[in-house]
């Protein structure tokens, strides 16, 4: 039987010209799915600031889709966020995602705010609110964030983010579904009523997938690696294995209930394709 998706998804604004070819020739194809939002990221210590603006102005002029465009607190004054924030209204976006963003020195550094600049997200949150009232997404973490003490700071955290006005929860990747549903039972017990859409990441790049897993304490369970050992070299089967990864996991959301997804595209469209055509399908 066929249902409407809600689905969104994620790209990154490019840095080459090639990419950049990729990145629109991906857009142009996922239009097609009608996502509810398109997310364009926004780069550690605000390093892709103008390419992020870029980007979504493009897409908010030239598609049909309705743009997202990240802004973090990071290595940026208040004033300079505020204008940001302003310039966005003024242009016509509606919807920002509210980070507190990674230290510009990488993943895995301390985290300092400048006296000058919002001090984290739930900060940041408020201060989009007093410029418009947007919608506004953040980030969520099933398995925590490295940087918290343990689950329920996270929660605590999350429900200070919410409660300061965002509208919705986009989480981390993750492979294992049930430490989703664990997850959203947390969020229902700790208060927490808004959706909270699980992040889906096709497995473009499994070697690449499992070090950026690391650095964001993503478990990879043993049977993810299982399914890819040996095709480092064949990327055509690891495609296909990656397709059916995916599939399995969007339809066993599914099947529990789960009606809303973002996926992280990688600004490539085939993996993405997939999973939005499965997911029409599933009885």
């Amino acid at each position: 039987m066929s249902n409407e998706l809600n689905v969104s998804f994620e790209f990154f604004p490019p840095a080459t010209e090639k990419m950049e070819e990729t990145l629109w020739q991906s857009v142009k194809r996922l239009e097609t799915i009608k996502p509810k939002f398109v997310s364009v990221t926004y780069g550690a210590g605000g390093s892709t600031r103008e390419r992020t603006h870029r980007t979504v102005m493009r897409i908010q002029n030239e598609t049909s889709l309705k743009p997202a465009a990240h802004l973090t607190c990071v290595d940026a004054s208040q004033d300079e966020i505020n204008q940001i924030i302003q310039n966005y209204w003024d242009e016509g976006i509606r919807h920002i995602v509210a980070l507190r963003g990674d230290p510009k020195a990488g993943i895995g550094e301390k985290y300092v705010p400048r006296k000058d600049g919002y001090a984290n997200a739930e900060a940041l949150v408020e201060g989009i609110k007093k410029i418009g009232d947007f919608e506004i997404s953040v980030a969520a973490y099933p398995e925590k964030h490295p940087e918290s003490k343990n689950l329920q700071a996270d929660l605590d955290n999350l429900k200070a983010k919410i409660d300061a006005g965002a509208t919705r929860a986009i989480t981390q990747m993750f492979f294992d579904n049930d430490l989703y549903y664990r997850f959203l039972d947390a969020c229902e017990k700790a208060g927490i009523n808004v959706p909270i859409l699980p992040g889906i990441a096709p497995v473009n790049n499994f070697s690449g997938i499992t070090k950026f897993a690391k650095m964001c304490g993503t478990t990879v369970p043993k049977r993810l690696y299982q399914r890819f050992v040996g095709l480092d070299d064949d990327p055509e089967t690891r495609k296909m294995v990656a397709a059916a990864v995916a599939v399995e996991q969007v339809t066993d959301l599914y099947k529990h209930g789960i009606r809303d997804y973002h996926i992280y595209t990688m600004n490539r469209a085939d993996l993405t394709f997939a999973i939005c055509h499965q997911l029409k399908h599933i009885d």
